[in-house]
């Protein structure tokens, strides 16, 4: 049921979404007795459109959830293993054209295979299966080609193929990798990202160090300013705002270790 609703409503109310709904209605209500309301919902709708769009709401939104964990520190010594989230490899179009197509996240699949070869002994699980709520392609389907492309050999690869959400991310994770008492592994996901995934691996039991990757915003310097593109600034709106409502319905229903996981486990 939490998967179905976090597919449907969690959907529906994302920014972009919810604000054409609103316009939608706004038109429809023209033609009616409450053209008022609908004039106004039409207005609210290309104003609040505008400002996720041009303003620096998606920067300031997002940088709290890139800024939440540091880079990982190389300096500590080398991982035994390493956990990569599903997310930078588009199955249903890699599935059309016969060969991987990458999203915006590859550099998910990069820094792992570079951090793989920079620790050989490590062992490499990649978790990303089918997120829509009808069976579709599978992630890691085509990621481990990718890896062995990119100089991993097969024989340190684990693909986990059946997780849908994050939190099945790190409950299959754990079964393959059944880490054993003073092990350390890493997770690799996007910077955004890392907040909710690290409360839901804790939650699960399973202590993974952050690596962060795939930053979306820069410096605090940053925050302030305009987008030229709308798609641009929309797009961070709603990164940032699908984010939060994750770490909101995670923690009600339970799923992750606290509100607003940082580096201190709560």
């Amino acid at each position: 049921m939490f998967f179905v609703l976090s597919k449907t409503i969690g959907i529906a109310l994302l920014p972009a979404n919810f604000l054409i709904g609103i316009g939608l209605l706004g038109a429809i209500l023209l033609a009616t007795r409450l053209a008022s309301v609908g004039r106004k919902l039409l207005v609210a709708s290309v104003v609040l459109l505008a400002v996720c769009g041009f303003s620096p709401l998606g920067n300031l939104l997002l940088y709290p959830l890139e800024a939440r964990f540091p880079p990982w520190d190389p300096a500590r010594g080398a991982p035994d293993g390493i956990v990569v989230l599903g997310g930078a490899i588009d199955a249903d179009l890699s599935a059309s054209h016969g060969t991987v197509v990458f999203t915006r996240a590859a550099d998910r699949v990069i820094e792992a295979a570079a951090l793989a070869r920079q620790y050989p002994k490590a062992r490499i699980i990649f978790s990303g299966g089918s997120g829509k709520l009808t069976d579709g392609q599978r992630e890691a389907d085509y990621a481990a080609a990718i890896f062995e492309r990119l100089g991993v050999a097969k024989d340190r690869l684990t693909m986990e193929r059946r997780s849908r959400n994050t939190t099945e991310n790190a409950e299959f994770s754990k079964q393959l990798a059944a880490p054993k008492s003073g092990e350390r592994w890493l997770l690799v996901t996007s910077a955004f990202h890392m907040p909710r995934s690290i409360g839901i691996f804790r939650k699960v039991g399973f202590p993974v160090e952050p690596c962060p990757v795939d930053w979306r915003t820069g410096g605090s310097g940053d925050l302030l300013e305009f987008s030229p593109y709308v798609l641009d600034g929309l797009e961070r709106t709603e990164i940032a705002v699908r984010e939060y409502l994750g770490l909101v319905a995670y923690r009600i229903s339970g799923k992750t270790s606290g509100l607003f996981p940082g580096p201190n486990p709560q």
